[in-house]
Parts: C-alpha cells; structure tokens; sequence
C-alpha cells in the first residue's frame, strides 16, 4: 500500500505511480479545483449480504464533512437511486456537506446536499418489460434458492451472494441475463456475485467525465471496489491524458483483483477510504 507522508498525526498514504503521486500533489497544492467521487457500497460502507442493511462506515459522514468545504465537490457515485444513498449514508441535512453531490443510478438521477432534492429524466421503458420476465426467467434458469432480485427502479440486480453455490449460479445466470438485456435495449454489469441490468450510457465513468467538466476540476480523484468502478477509472485515465492530474485509489478487495491492479493506491476497504478522507481533511483544513 505503499509508504506515506510525513504528517505525524495525519499520515497520508503515498500512491505507488507517478501518476498517482502527481494527482495527489495537485489535490494538495489546489484543493478547491479538486473533485473527489467515491462509489458507496464497498468504499463508503462495507459490504453485506443483504444491500437493503448497507450503511456507510461511521467515520465517512464526519471525514466527508470536513472534507467537503476544501474541494470544489465531492460526489458519490452509485447504482442505487440517489435518495437511498442518502439515507443509508446518512448524507442529508449535515453541516458541512454543502458541497456533496449524490449521482444516482450512474449518473441518470442527482442529489444535491445544498437543495436536498432530486433530478432526473424519464427511465428507460426497457426495465419495466425486463423486471416482469425476471423472475420467469430466473425460475426456468433453476439459478436456486438464495438468488433474488434487487430492484433499484432505473435498472435491476440479480444478487448470488446467498446462493448455496454462489459463483456457479453467477456464472448459469450470465447468458440468460444477456439474452434477456438484449431483448430490451439493456445492458448487464457484472460485480462482485451480482449481475445488473441496466440502460446503456449509464456508468460511473460517464458520470464522472459529466460532473469534472461542470465543475471545471484541476483535478480528480476516484475511489471505488468493483468492475462497475472501471468506467470512472478509464474516466480518470482520460482526463489525466488531456492534463488534468487524477489519482485512483481502489478500496482493497480480495473479490476484484482489477481495480487494485489499475489504482495508484490500494487501502483496506472503508476503512482505508476513511482514513484517507480523513487525513486529506486534516492537511487542508
């Protein structure tokens, strides 16, 4: 994970590449060019078995809020609609977190913390007609008891984390499910034992790539865990490439092997993203 600063009481970890090293310098020289996005399940709060008792790590909202006043945004990117996010990371009405932006559903709805509302576009038809042959599907798949559907209203999940065999009916349910995505304009995302159904266009890197320009960042930081997070890191990979400094920091998983392999700094889990919220807040603050 690498060496860190010198800092005595905030030590910040230091990215193994020069890319890395040179987008966390940035963010340090220039914090209020800075945008700092961060997926939630897995980053921000650990995973669990069942997504619906998913809660952020109690030290993410106070790091968050203390953060959040240094950089231009902080914006959490998840699949899950963004007032779900919110409640289970606990982000509404906590001062500080004016500056916090919750990008729902990849990016399709948006939550700003300074409002408290919503916006988004009409959703896709082609969820409604996939979420009634779902469960059809899943039956005539004998995916077996412990798959289950998790509806997040602009796209579904097929959850195998609970399955006798996890992987295997992960692995029975791919080509059925792309069949199914293929029928109705969709797309699947796969992920650490689940499989998601979505619009294409949807994903966390379009969302990221959206967010940076608006805000016009000097630089971007992106930390997340799963396959879904690649987009956001190609997203980082690009902006980097036309000069705008980025770091990549995966959120250790023993599950996804991809995301260490890409990131400038790996840490241990939610934790290890708490720390490094925190001791960024502590060298700006």
């Amino acid at each position: 994970m690498g060496t860190h600063t010198t800092d005595s009481l905030h030590p910040l970890p230091l990215p193994t590449t020069q890319a890395g090293r040179d987008g966390l310098a940035a963010l340090l020289a220039r914090p209020r060019d800075a945008v700092i996005g961060l997926d939630f399940d897995g980053t921000l709060a650990p995973i669990v078995a069942d997504p619906e008792q998913a809660r952020a790590h109690p030290g993410a909202v106070p790091a968050l809020a203390a953060l959040a006043p240094e950089v231009a945004s902080i914006a959490v990117i998840t699949g899950r609609p963004p007032e779900v996010a919110v409640r289970y990371g606990g982000f509404a009405d906590v001062p500080g977190l004016e500056h916090l932006t919750v990008l729902g559903h990849y990016g399709a709805e948006r939550w700003e913390a300074a409002t408290g509302k919503v916006t988004a576009p009409p959703p896709h038809p082609g969820v409604a007609a996939a979420r009634a042959e779902l469960p059809g599907l899943l039956e005539r798949a004998g995916a077996g008891q412990g798959t289950w559907i998790e509806e997040k209203g602009r796209a579904l999940a097929v959850h195998t984390r609970r399955a006798a065999d996890p992987q295997a009916a992960f692995e029975a349910l791919r080509g059925p499910l792309a069949g199914l995505a293929t029928r109705h304009g969709l797309i699947v995302e796969p992920g650490r034992l689940v499989l998601e159904l979505r619009p294409p266009g949807m994903d966390k890197g379009v969302a990221l790539l959206d967010h940076a320009r608006a805000t016009r960042a000097g630089c971007v930081v992106y930390a997340g865990d799963d396959l879904g997070d690649l987009p956001a890191f190609a997203a980082v990979d690009e902006l980097r490439a036309a000069g705008t400094p980025g770091l990549l920091v995966c959120s250790g998983s023993t599950e996804v092997t991809e995301l260490a392999d890409r990131a400038d700094l790996v840490v241990a889990g939610p934790e290890g993203v708490v720390e490094l919220l925190r001791g960024l807040a502590a060298h700006l603050g």
